[in-house]
């Protein structure tokens, strides 16, 4: 990718596209779930924390409106990490939004200490894209085989690899 098409960090917000993106993989769901075995409740678009600090728990409810507002309120509180967490950088708006779904499906501890980061910091973008696929497991099982009953979550990181890698150019 050309460099007049990266800008730097601060300048960049989650696209409505990529807004939708997340809530329509994530799914709707009103009663608290275990969405894959060996994963945490969610509810909502895949709400695990409520607005208030407290986990989501089985038998928890919420409203499609709710759900919104709380799936907005999370990419927001982890738009703000993502930026300090790679300060001066440039990325393309694709990369962005790309890694802000990432940090919503595996929380901002597991970006901060990933390799995707430290490639982005050391300015290695393609690496960066690539890295996105290490991540297929839950709860020890490799959802890149069918029989993990988790292939959601590979058929996701395929489509983030896709995504990063038209971005990275």
């Amino acid at each position: 990718m050309s460099m007049s098409k990266r800008i730097l960090i601060t300048s960049l917000i989650l696209s409505a596209a990529a807004f939708v993106g997340v809530v329509r993989q994530e799914g709707y769901t009103e009663d608290a779930k275990v969405p894959v075995k060996g994963d945490v409740p969610t509810y909502g678009f895949g709400t695990t924390i409520k607005q208030n600090g407290q986990p989501v728990k089985l038998g928890d409810r919420t409203t499609p409106v709710k759900a919104v507002e709380d799936a907005y309120a999370h990419l927001s509180k982890d738009e703000k990490l993502f930026k300090a967490s790679l300060p001066n950088v440039l990325l393309s708006q694709g990369e962005y939004d790309t890694y802000l779904d990432f940090t919503y499906q595996y929380g901002m501890a597991t970006w901060n200490k990933s390799s995707m980061r430290r490639e982005i910091l050391n300015g290695n973008y393609r690496a960066a894209c690539d890295a996105l696929l290490k991540y297929r497991y839950v709860a020890g099982r490799d959802c890149s085989i069918k029989s993990s009953n988790c292939m959601g979550v590979w058929t996701r990181q395929k489509e983030r690899h896709v995504k990063c890698i038209g971005a990275d150019g």
